[in-house]
C-alpha cells in the first residue's frame, strides 16, 4: 500500500492510502475535499472510504461534501459527532479494503470518541502504519480536552505502545519541532532528542513533513512514552507514571506560549468546530 502525506490547513495532515494493485483508496481525516480529489485524480485512484479519528472540524470537515460528491462512500469513526458518519466502529474491530487490513484502536482522551487506525497488508514486507490522529504525535501527545491522564497513559502504554516497534507513525498535526524543544527541556542530555530535533528543524526549514516516525524511535525521544525513565521523573518531580504524564502534559501546555496565542475559549471553539460555518463561507 502507498501512503500519501497531504499537508492541509495550518498544520494538519490528512492521508490517502492506496492499494496499488486495484487503485482503490482509503482517506484518513479528510479535512479538505478539493485537495483530496485533486490527488485522487492524479493518482488515478478511487476513494472507497474515509476513516475519521475524531470529530474536530480540522479533521472531519470534508466528510459531508465528499459523501455528497461520492454516493455510497463509507465514513467510519467512533463518535456520533463525526459528520456524514455511516459506520460506527469499536475497539479491536477489523476492516478490510482489498488487501488493506485495518484494526481500530479506541484511544479516548483528546476527545471522548477518538479512534486510531492500525493498517497493514498481509504477506507484505512493508512495515505497518498507525494513523494516530491527535493521540500520539512525533515527540508528543494530544491535549486532554475530554479525558484524563489515566486514559492517555492507557492509550500510550497498553494500546499504541504495544504495537510492533517498526510501525510507522502518521499523526494528525505537524508540531514536531515544538514537541522536541519541550522534550529537550525535559531531558537536556538525551542525544536522541538532540538528533531528532536538528533533523526536524531542517525538514521544517525545507517545508517538508516530519512524518512518519516509527514507534521504536518514539520510545527514544518522546517524553510521554518515557514516563518511567529517571530523567523524566526527575523533571516532573513525580514517580507514579500517570502523575508523571499528567505533569508533563501540564508543562507542555504552558511551554513557550506564543505572545499572540488565541485565548482558551477561542481555541476550544475552533477545536469544537464552532467557526466552521463562518470559514466555509469564505
Amino acid at each position: 500500500m502507498k501512503v500519501k502525506v497531504i499537508s492541509v490547513l495550518e498544520d494538519n495532515y490528512m492521508y490517502l492510502v492506496i492499494e496499488e494493485s486495484t487503485r482503490d483508496a482509503v482517506a484518513v481525516d479528510a479535512a479538505v475535499p478539493k485537495r483530496l480529489l485533486e490527488i485522487l485524480r492524479k493518482e488515478d485512484a478511487v476513494l472507497r472510504a474515509i476513516l475519521t479519528t475524531h470529530h474536530h472540524w480540522d479533521h472531519a470537515r470534508g466528510n459531508e461534501e465528499l459523501a455528497r460528491l461520492l454516493p455510497g462512500l463509507k465514513v467510519f469513526g467512533a463518535d456520533q459527532r463525526i459528520g456524514a458518519l455511516t459506520d460506527t466502529v469499536t475497539h479491536g474491530q477489523e476492516l478490510t479494503f482489498g488487501a488493506i487490513r485495518v484494526r481500530c484502536l479506541f484511544t479516548p482522551c483528546h476527545t471522548s470518541g477518538h479512534m486510531c487506525y492500525f493498517m497493514w497488508e498481509d504477506d507484505s514486507p512493508d512495515a505497518p502504519a498507525l494513523f494516530s490522529g491527535d493521540t500520539l504525535f512525533v515527540g508528543g501527545c494530544g491535549q486532554f480536552f475530554e479525558g484524563t491522564a489515566e486514559q492517555m497513559f492507557t492509550n500510550l502504554t497498553q494500546i499504541l505502545g504495544t504495537l510492533p516497534k517498526d510501525t510507522k507513525v502518521f499523526c494528525g498535526h505537524e508540531c514536531t519541532v515544538r514537541n522536541l524543544k519541550f522534550a529537550l527541556k525535559v531531558e537536556p542530555e538525551n542525544e536522541a532528542v538532540k538528533e531528532k530535533l536538528a533533523w526536524a528543524k531542517q525538514r521544517d526549514d525545507e517545508d517538508l513533513p516530519t512524518v512518519p516516525s516509527t514507534l521504536q524511535e518514539e520510545f527514544l525521544y518522546n517524553p510521554f512514552l518515557r514516563v518511567t525513565e529517571e530523567p523524566v521523573q526527575r523533571f516532573t518531580g513525580k514517580t507514579d507514571p500517570v502523575e508523571v504524564l499528567r505533569t508533563l502534559r501540564s508543562q507542555r501546555d504552558a511551554f513557550k506560549r506564543p505572545k499572540e496565542r488565541p485565548n482558551p475559549p477561542a481555541v476550544l471553539a475552533f477545536h469544537w468546530g464552532l467557526f466552521g460555518p463562518f470559514l466555509d463561507k469564505k
